[in-house]
């Protein structure tokens, strides 16, 4: 799928706009590309060992105005219910609107971006869903890189979400010890559903529009935790695409470490056909999430994506209940009372009790 001239089109655009500016390398599509696939190959290549069983089916697709992508899905497995972890890479000459909204200076220019974007619904009741998703984008004079990770358990334990949280933190970190504080709460902020006004799950990390200049935080709430953590460390340093790119590639190779442990410690839980209800019914959460808020979503289907793609993180089977409300002291109530709130699962300290 050679894309070249795509490719010097976007890079002499942008030389000739921001001479002298923090510019992406002449390759910075190709390699960004390849890291894209890589995480994918990886993951996959894990996820299947861990079922032993059943593999991904991978379609390849191609885009009639440019670019396509590699979607691999996985259905009935042992341990996945349902997974898709999706490559993508896409370039053209009209900017979706959800783009232009944004970044109006990106007008009039080529766009190109690629990204890698994963959902995996397992089987057990106790083993959490976990979302991907990693994206770079560039048009002329704008560039940036966007995406994060986060956890939706159904039956949570506070190890899981602090093993979670810290596997991200000890990333984060090694590259500034702002990242963490930031994303998170900017993750807290973004996996919420305003009409439920309850997370979707206990989050993990999110960011966009990362491009090594100004404040951390881009989001829209500019009175939100975020935005307050955000103005008080204020502009940091220039950083370098390399900066923001290395970043992004260990964020992308520490989704295994955060979550595979998690599958480990819960994969032989028994469960019961409450648990089972109790999942189905929170999958819908997932549903309206998507279908409502998530913006790699509404970004695919105005660029004209692979609808079956875009769509494969719904899951499998799920169930809506009116007014459901859960038994107080149990575990299903717990989710509601603690673990969707948003909590700094990074400093949980183990009970002695």
């Amino acid at each position: 799928m050679a894309h070249s001239s795509t490719q010097d089109t976007v890079s002499s655009e942008s030389v000739q706009a921001t001479a002298g500016a923090n510019i992406p390398p002449a390759d910075s599509q190709a390699r960004v590309s390849a890291f894209m696939k890589r995480i994918q190959d990886s993951i996959c290549q894990r996820l299947e060992e861990l079922d032993s069983e059943h593999q991904f089916l991978e379609d390849s697709w191609e885009r009639p105005e440019g670019g396509g992508g590699r979607s691999r899905v996985v259905k009935q497995g042992n341990l996945l219910e349902q997974g898709g972890v999706n490559f993508s890479e896409i370039w053209g000459d009209r900017l979706p609107p959800s783009i232009l909204a944004q970044r109006p200076e990106a007008a009039g220019h080529r766009f190109y971006a690629t990204g890698t974007s994963m959902v995996l619904h397992p089987r057990n009741p106790y083993i959490p869903t976990v979302h991907l998703n990693y994206r770079y984008f560039e048009a002329g004079p704008v560039w940036w890189f966007g995406g994060g990770i986060d956890l939706t358990p159904y039956y949570p334990f506070e190890e899981d979400a602090a093993h979670f949280h810290r596997t991200l933190k000890q990333t984060c970190d090694a590259h500034h010890s702002d990242y963490y504080p930031t994303f998170k709460k900017w993750c807290d902020e973004y996996f919420y559903l305003k009409h439920r006004q309850e997370t979707r799950g206990v989050g993990g990390i999110f960011f966009d529009y990362q491009d090594g200049r100004g404040q951390l935080y881009r989001g829209p709430a500019e009175e939100g935790p975020a935005a307050q953590y955000s103005n008080q460390i204020g502009e940091l340093p220039t950083r370098s695409w390399e900066d923001i790119f290395a970043f992004v590639q260990d964020c992308g190779d520490a989704f295994l470490p955060s979550y595979v442990p998690i599958i480990e410690r819960r994969r032989d839980t028994e469960y019961g056909d409450r648990q089972r209800d109790f999942q189905l019914y929170r999958r819908g959460r997932y549903v309206e999430f998507n279908l409502v808020y998530d913006r790699g979503t509404i970004f695919g289907l105005q660029t004209n994506g692979r609808t079956e793609s875009i769509l494969m993180s719904l899951p499998p089977l799920v169930r809506w209940e009116y007014c459901f409300e859960p038994e107080p002291d149990t575990h299903e109530s717990k989710l509601y009372d603690v673990f969707l709130k948003p909590q700094e699962w990074a400093d949980w300290i183990e009970s002695s009790a």
